[in-house]
Formats: structure tokens, C-alpha cells, sequence
């Protein structure tokens, strides 16, 4: 329960930095927002590993102001017997390329209320991020333990990618629920490319194709997903 309770006091921390010191807010960037989308993708593959049998559809709803953002993100497969998720989020993104946050990985079959250590259902993670032009750089560790969303604590996770105009390309490796037998591996290489299909001369749809390895495993999957 240590580990649910430091998730809290930084959840805490974190969003009253935010409230009571406005200096953190680009001035150029104060809208506030509310947004929703979602993708149908070919399959659902997160950080080299599958998850469901089949296509997905994966919704997310979000708050922001300026670089602030809370919103919750989802996937739910066309059987009801397949995999689903249903995420939050909190982050927030410097003007100078960093971005901190913290999500809570939550399984829908398993109590939403379970927090125990011994059958508790969600996964807390604190992520971080670096973006310089197309470069990208991702750390995230897992807080706690949470036999319901299959993980013991401890998970780490790091990626390195970099865009291109129409293509990015990336690598990632983590522990824990990441590879395989349990120790860190080389677990996603990915190469993304996107486009925009015209439906009408004010309408159109991005589509993207994902050519994914998992060294670890030795799986290989070629991902397609719409936008809308």
C-alpha cells in the first residue's frame, strides 16, 4: 500500500504545482479545451506486446489547459469476450520540450474500486518525456503492485524514436510486464509512416500503418489504424 499512497501524495503535489503557480502556464498557451476522438486500429499492439484477438476501437476524452492535460484513454475490442482498458491520465508539458505525467492502467472485469496490493486492478505508472525537433525520449516506471492489471511494481520502460515528415521510427525495452521472463529486453522496434485519405474536398480521414518487432518475443505485426 506504500506505493498507492506516494501515487497519491504526487497525483496531489502535481496538481496543486499546477493550480497555485500560474508562472508554469505559457502565456501564449492558456485556452483551455475539451476534446474527444477515436482510432480503429487492426489490432491493439502497446510497447511491442498484443493485447486482444482482434481490431479495436479506442476512444479518449480530454481536458487541457495550456500545457495541462487530464483525460482518459481507452481500448475495447468488437467481442465483448476480448480484451478492453480503460486509462487516465495527467501530464503536463514544458515549453522547453519536457513533459511529466502519471496513468492510472485500469482493466474493466476486475473491480474499478480494488486498490490492494494483493488483487488490486490498477497500475499506476509516473511517465516522462523529451522531445527536441524529431527527436523523442521516453522513461516511465510502474509505482505499484497490482495483480488485476498484471503487474508486481518496479516495471520500467524506456524509448527512443525520431520523426520524420511523414515517417517515425523508434525503439523501446523495458522489465517486468514488458518482456517475456520478466527481465529487461529490447521488447519494440517500430517504423510508422501516415497519410490522409480525401473523402471530400473539406473532408478527410489520417490513416497510419505500423510495421512492429518484438525482439524479445519474436513477434512481428503490421498494424493499420483510422482516425477520426
Amino acid at each position: 500500500m506504500k506505493s498507492i499512497k506516494a501515487f497519491r501524495v504526487l497525483f496531489v503535489i502535481f496538481t496543486a504545482t499546477l493550480i497555485i503557480n500560474p508562472k508554469l502556464y505559457s502565456q501564449t498557451e492558456s485556452k483551455v479545451t475539451f476534446d474527444a476522438g477515436a482510432d480503429i486500429v487492426s489490432n491493439y499492439i502497446w510497447r511491442g506486446v498484443k493485447y486482444g484477438a482482434g481490431p479495436a476501437i479506442q476512444p479518449f476524452v480530454e481536458f487541457s489547459a495550456g500545457n495541462f492535460a487530464l483525460g482518459s484513454w481507452g481500448s475495447f475490442a468488437f467481442t465483448d469476450s476480448d480484451f478492453s482498458e480503460a486509462d487516465l491520465y495527467l501530464s503536463y508539458g514544458f515549453d522547453f520540450g519536457l513533459s511529466i505525467g502519471l496513468t492510472d492502467y485500469y482493466y474493466p472485469g476486475t473491480s474499478y474500486f480494488d486498490y490492494s496490493t494483493a488483487t488490486g486492478s490498477h497500475g499506476f505508472e509516473v511517465n516522462f518525456g523529451y522531445e527536441l525537433s524529431g527527436l523523442s525520449i521516453g522513461a516511465n516506471y510502474m509505482l505499484n503492485q497490482a495483480p488485476g492489471a498484471g503487474t508486481a511494481g518496479g516495471d520500467m520502460y524506456f524509448e527512443l524514436g525520431y520523426s520524420f515528415e511523414m515517417v517515425s521510427v523508434f525503439a523501446g525495452g523495458g522489465n517486468g510486464w514488458h518482456s517475456s521472463d520478466g527481465s529487461f529486453a529490447l521488447c519494440n522496434i517500430e517504423m510508422s509512416v501516415s497519410k490522409e485519405i480525401e473523402i471530400t474536398e473539406k473532408f478527410s480521414l489520417p490513416l497510419s500503418g505500423s510495421l512492429i518487432l518484438n525482439p524479445d518475443t519474436q513477434q512481428y505485426y503490421i498494424v493499420a489504424a483510422v482516425s477520426f
